[in-house]
């Protein structure tokens, strides 16, 4: 079955932020909060990079792990979502997660923050799917509806790729072989590639 995943193709990332503002604007997002967010590094400097990021939806899931009321889980397709009616804001979740993707809309003390808003891979939540109580909590159903989130589907440039984790993963490994580097930092040369690439 497959497995819905994320990928952020840094070298063609243009920092243009549609992926964070069209998630804002598609599902309501509360002020303060932004469920994707793009990331520079060396700002201005050589090398500079940027990626989009936000829930990753790991496979191990570290959220899950720690969620003292199992308010977050996991589809069957791989998809990590949430209940806000039983979360109880402890922060547990934006702790362990390493994309720093749970966030409260209220800077406050333990128990207080609100609920935990994150991204939902534009699933919605445990509501029936595309009523007006999923969208109210979660924004829209788009995989209800046969369509990839919709942050992957405005990029410009498809540095983020949303999808099937076996077909994401492909289209990321055609793109490093024709860019002629990246497998370099293993030792191998790209000359290995192109014979590859001519045999096959």
């Amino acid at each position: 079955m497959a497995r819905m995943k994320f990928l952020c193709d840094s070298d063609r990332c243009i920092e243009c932020n549609a992926c964070s503002t069209v998630c804002k604007n598609e599902h309501g997002v509360p002020w303060g909060i932004l469920r994707r967010r793009v990331v520079t590094i060396n700002d201005g400097g050589p090398g500079e990079k940027s990626i989009a990021t936000s829930c990753m939806h790991c496979t191990d899931a570290p959220c899950i792990a720690v969620c003292p009321v199992n308010c977050i889980y996991q589809t069957d397709i791989g998809i990590v979502l949430h209940n806000k009616d039983i979360c109880i804001g402890c922060g547990y979740c934006f702790y362990a997660c390493p994309f720093g993707a749970p966030q409260y809309p209220q800077a406050s003390n333990f128990g207080s923050r609100g609920k935990m808003d994150k991204c939902t891979y534009c699933a919605g939540g445990p509501e029936k799917p595309g009523s007006e109580a999923e969208y109210k909590k979660y924004g829209r159903n788009r995989i209800a509806e046969g369509k990839l989130p919709l942050c992957a589907e405005v990029c410009s440039t498809r540095a983020l790729l949303a999808g099937d984790g076996d077909i994401v993963s492909q289209i990321y490994r055609e793109r490093i072989v024709r860019r002629g580097y990246g497998a370099g930092a293993w030792g191998w040369s790209t000359a290995y590639y192109s014979s590859q690439a001519v045999q096959g």
